[in-house]
């Protein structure tokens, strides 16, 4: 019998697998196939490594993939979850999960309309992968599409425009006026398209409340001021420290008068001097910090795999 060990093991590596999307729909089978497998003879904690990766799998779609092949297959390993956990609060969060999918899918007005297995999937039509299109009706266009259609179609017009040969083209004054109202009034949307180092990066929300209001506050004793020296000062009113100064210490040990940092973090989520963040309330920007940081991980193991002589397939 393979032991629960050998059964984290493959979950963990599925889990790496879903980052990647050339590989996530097989992710997500081999996971659903596991847990019809073995989620019901599982340990507590076993299970509970099934319902992590499961929520990974949510995570992922929300923040990364928009394409309806993969919300079909998350849509069918959410339903099957459900089906077989016991906790309440997995049953819930598993619940919420399956209505994002629907609803990304357009199923929210048709509940008989449930996902099919992925066998009947390649009989009856639908979206299997990225790219693949049959006969089912196409969804509405992503946003990022249709702002490079926008971008593409006003580039023609200004092309044709500048032309010798426009009166071969079939653009009419009406409808070059349209496409430039249209992209006059998406321009904050569509302006990130057009930096030649691709969408720029979200300006930064404040800190989080409920992280600034858990901030540690330390009395300065004379030991304190003795360590930081006697010209230690306030990095932000630029007064000198004194004893009994009350202090707020940031995770990155930086310390500051409380009246002096409330206001910055009000404003900012970094720290006044080396710029570590803290975690905001803005599930968007964290999203995005998120895809971020998986990015450079993929940057950085590129470089080394190509560093080492082996050759890169994309």
């Amino acid at each position: 019998m393979e032991s629960e060990d050998s059964v984290r093991l493959e979950l963990e590596e599925l889990q790496k697998q879903l980052g990647k999307k050339q590989r996530f729909e097989s992710a997500v089978s081999s996971l659903k196939s596991m847990l019809q497998s073995k989620y019901l003879s599982a340990s507590p904690s076993l299970r509970k490594s099934f319902y992590s990766v499961i929520c990974r799998v949510a995570t992922v779609l929300k923040t990364r993939y928009t394409a309806p092949g993969f919300w079909n297959a998350g849509l069918g390993l959410f339903e099957q979850a459900q089906l077989l956990v016991t906790e309440p609060s997995e049953k819930e969060h598993l619940k919420t999960c399956i209505a994002q999918a629907r609803e990304h899918l357009h199923l929210e007005d048709n509940p008989s309309q449930t996902s099919q297995p992925a066998a009947q999937n390649y009989t009856n039509g639908g979206y299997l992968f990225e790219g693949h299109l049959t006969v089912d009706p196409e969804p509405p266009q992503p946003q990022w599409l249709v702002q490079s259609n926008l971008l593409s179609t006003a580039a023609t017009l200004f092309a044709a425009e500048s032309s010798q040969g426009s009166a071969a083209t079939d653009t009419t004054p009406e409808n070059a006026a349209n496409v430039l109202q249209e992209l006059i009034d998406r321009l904050e949307e569509v302006m990130p398209l057009m930096i030649e180092d691709g969408p720029m990066a979200p300006r930064a929300p404040p800190a989080s409340k409920e992280v600034v209001a858990r901030l540690p506050v330390i009395t300065l004793t004379e030991e304190i001021l003795a360590k930081l020296g006697k010209d230690a000062e306030c990095a932000i009113c630029r007064e000198n420290l004194a004893v009994d100064d009350k202090m707020q210490e940031l995770p990155c040990r930086h310390t500051f008068h409380p009246p002096c940092l409330k206001p910055w973090l009000d404003e900012h989520n970094s720290c006044p001097i080396c710029r570590y963040e803290l975690q905001t309330d803005d599930h968007a920007y964290e999203s995005w910090k998120e895809r971020e940081k998986e990015a450079e991980e993929e940057r950085k193991g590129a470089e080394n795999a190509v560093r080492g002589g082996e050759y890169m397939y994309v």
